[in-house]
């Protein structure tokens, strides 16, 4: 049986796995719906920072139903460890897009999802080496270091992260967190779907604004000049 996470920079043959469940749909339906934010206050953290979206009255306790039914489709994924004996990682892919679902073990209950999306954004080039995590926890299981602990997983081996358009107050503290153990950078995407590099410090308001510029966290054992070669990535600028 292939493996539910198959890390490699080149992503091809993924089993055809329903994308999301009915929870996780309604969750990615509020988030586009919500774009453009209205302009309100100051434009930068306006535009760039989003609103939290509540879990949906149900959508774990479903999800973890799910993962205890034999038969059912989320039942007996690929288990991964993770930073606390406490937690298990059920890992699953479908079409090129990732979902780690993190089970409180002595609490019998799921605390939370990340999903690694893919970028409609970029390049096929691009698309292979880089992912945009998206994470979602019951408040208990926030600020405990689990969302980090699951996207190291996936940084150690050798997958890019490329955040969204916007992101929570939450998502842009883990990724500053990140920052202190793996290289960040600022890029843009280009209107030919391709990474023009803008530097590692955050860019002027006018740039950063803009919902083409994101934050790139390099994978463990790869520099800029690899990854800049790997997907084509220019030179930017302001």
């Amino acid at each position: 049986m292939t493996s539910a996470l198959a890390f490699s920079p080149g992503l091809g043959a993924l089993a055809p796995w329903p994308l999301f469940t009915r929870a996780a749909r309604h969750w990615l339906a509020g988030v586009r719906a919500c774009w453009p934010p209205p302009a309100l206050g100051n434009p930068v953290t306006e535009l760039r920072i989003d609103v939290m979206l509540p879990l949906v009255d149900g959508e774990l306790e479903a999800i973890y139903e799910r993962l205890c039914q034999p038969g059912n489709r989320l039942h007996g994924l690929p288990q991964r460890p993770l930073h606390d004996p406490q937690f298990t990682l059920h890992w699953r892919e479908a079409d090129g897009e990732w979902f780690a679902y993190v089970e409180d073990r002595a609490g019998r209950r799921l605390a939370g999802y990340v999903v690694f999306n893919r970028l409609v954004e970029v390049d096929r080039r691009t698309d292979r080496r880089v992912r945009s995590p998206h994470a979602r926890f019951a408040p208990g299981y926030q600020r405990r270091g689990i969302a980090s602990a699951v996207y190291r997983q996936v940084l150690d081996q050798g997958i890019h992260l490329l955040s969204g358009a916007r992101q929570s107050p939450g998502a842009h503290g883990l990724w500053n967190h990140l920052a202190r153990s793996h290289e960040s950078h600022y890029v843009t995407i280009t209107d030919a779907k391709q990474l023009a590099y803008l530097g590692p410090q955050r860019p002027p308001d006018a740039v950063f604004d803009q919902r083409s510029t994101r934050r790139l966290l390099l994978a463990n054992g790869c520099s800029l000049h690899a990854f800049a070669q790997a997907t084509r990535m220019g030179g930017g600028g302001a």
